[in-house]
């Protein structure tokens, strides 16, 4: 029973962190290691991941009609609108694709660690900061996912990449990327929750088929129960997102990273002195 109280909250902290720019592996790793349930070490890295499908349908769910290319509500114009932005999705994939196949496991050895989460916490915690406040008074550039460009899709992309660095947050590193580069904030929180549906898929499948599939009737309840708790809350996550930076910028999160990763930091130090 406590394990399952345990994994329900873990769903929760996954729901919530995925969508908004604050690490959702990041505060999995760390909050797992709090709670520690008595799950193996590669279940609990593969349950990290594949959790966040329950997290991914939730984007499906919100945006179908306007995911969906094939929407019997769309005129022609509309349908190949969905084609050409399913298509920049997958370019902008492309880097995190290539990276994320080649060095998953070398990447997961060395930053899987609560002090490499808590230094990117603060490194995009300052940059959203400095972002933001470069941007504040102008206009921006693009205001829809149609004027996005190849150069454009690509910059993104390499931001995303580089959010396969644990702390990082996927989400948090496509918006700093796009926001530097002029997209606005509401463009650029969708296009993030559009690039998750085949990183994550991607993501999930390589971490079950390197476990193996091989699980206990349990294992197996958890990962489920996980999913739905995730689905629950990105639904909340996502709506109060997208009517939250209608009004605000994203420094607020910037200041949120930087002191949890200092009082990770702390933590860590004060572990060491007495250690």
């Amino acid at each position: 029973m406590l394990d399952v109280l345990k994994v329900i909250l873990l769903g929760i902290v996954e729901g919530i962190t995925e969508w908004l720019p604050v690490s959702s592996t990041g505060h999995l790793i760390l909050v797992g290691n709090v709670l520690k349930p008595g799950l193996s070490d590669a279940f609990m890295e593969m349950f990290n991941v594949v959790i966040q499908l329950g997290a991914i349908m939730a984007v499906v769910v919100l945006y179908f009609h306007k995911l969906n290319p094939f929407s019997p509500k769309k005129t022609q114009k509309q349908k190949l609108l969905t084609w050409q932005m399913w298509i920049k999705v997958l370019i902008a994939c492309v880097p995190a694709a290539v990276v994320g196949l080649l060095f998953d496991d070398i990447l997961d050895k060395i930053f899987y660690k609560p002090l490499p989460v808590a230094v990117m916490l603060i490194v995009y915690g300052v940059l959203f900061i400095i972002v933001e406040n470069r941007n504040e008074g102008r206009k921006p550039a693009v205001r829809r996912i149609s004027e996005l460009d190849i150069k454009m899709l690509l910059w993104i992309g390499a931001f995303q990449m580089l959010a396969l660095i644990p702390g990082t947050s996927r989400s948090g590193a496509t918006i700093v990327g796009a926001l530097i580069i002029g997209v606005s904030r509401e463009v650029a929180a969708e296009f993030t929750f559009f690039l998750a549906i085949p990183v994550m898929f991607g993501a999930s499948a390589l971490k079950l088929i390197k476990f193996g599939f091989h699980f206990t009737a349990a294992e197996f309840g958890f990962l489920m129960l996980g999913c739905v708790v995730s689905f629950g809350m990105s639904v909340i996550a996502i709506k109060f997102l997208m009517n939250y930076i209608k009004k605000n910028d994203f420094k607020v999160f910037g200041y949120y990273r930087i002191v949890l990763g200092a009082l990770i930091i702390l933590v860590a130090l004060f572990k060491m002195l007495l250690g």
